[in-house]
């Protein structure tokens, strides 16, 4: 998406009658970066939050689906690197375990609680120990590699709002229905 001002994003969300996340994502970002924002801003944004309000334009849903295989993945990895740490001075990071062992295992999307609920049995029945093995795989990789780039960047930390925001995508994937009431 090109970038765009508040007002033009207003103006297509009203056109389209849907607020995609990446539009929801650039006002967002000018607002972060803006010191002050102009009345012109402000009417938008007050136009496209009544917009909201009466249904006349839909905010799309950042997730419709899960991948089941996620939380599986960081429950056996988290469970393992803590068992680990409580006896070592090593640290593990949880995110390199359970990216490496997510790339070699078959994703179960769902789209329902029902779905997910099913692609969590399953994968108890027929993947557990396909899943375990590839935990522990990626934990004897990552006890063994070498550190080449001691520099390198992790995805996501550069300030202090990540896990905010990351929780906030969490409850709203989890509890898509929960809303905090206005004073």
């Amino acid at each position: 998406m090109n970038v765009m001002s508040i007002e033009k994003i207003v103006e297509q969300a009203l056109q389209d009658g849907y607020l995609t996340p990446s539009m929801e994502a650039e006002v967002g970002r000018i607002c972060d970066h803006a010191s002050e924002l102009s009345i012109e801003e402000y009417m938008a944004l007050d136009r496209l939050m009544g917009a909201l309000l009466t249904g006349e334009v839909v905010a799309v849903p950042r997730k419709q689906f899960i991948n089941v295989m996620e939380e599986l993945v960081l429950t056996e990895a988290i469970a393992r690197v803590a068992e680990i740490e409580a006896t070592s001075e090593t640290t593990i990071d949880v995110g390199d375990i359970a990216a490496y062992a997510l790339n070699r295992l078959p994703p179960l999307y769902a789209t329902t609680e029902e779905g997910a609920t099913y692609q969590r049995q399953r994968a108890k029945d027929e993947l557990s120990e396909l899943i375990g093995k590839q935990v522990g795989e990626a934990i004897s990789r990552h006890l063994d590699r070498p550190q080449f780039f001691p520099e390198r960047q992790a995805l996501g930390k550069n300030t202090g709002n990540e896990v905010l925001i990351q929780v906030s995508s969490l409850l709203q994937a989890c509890a898509p229905n929960f809303e905090q009431k206005s004073q």
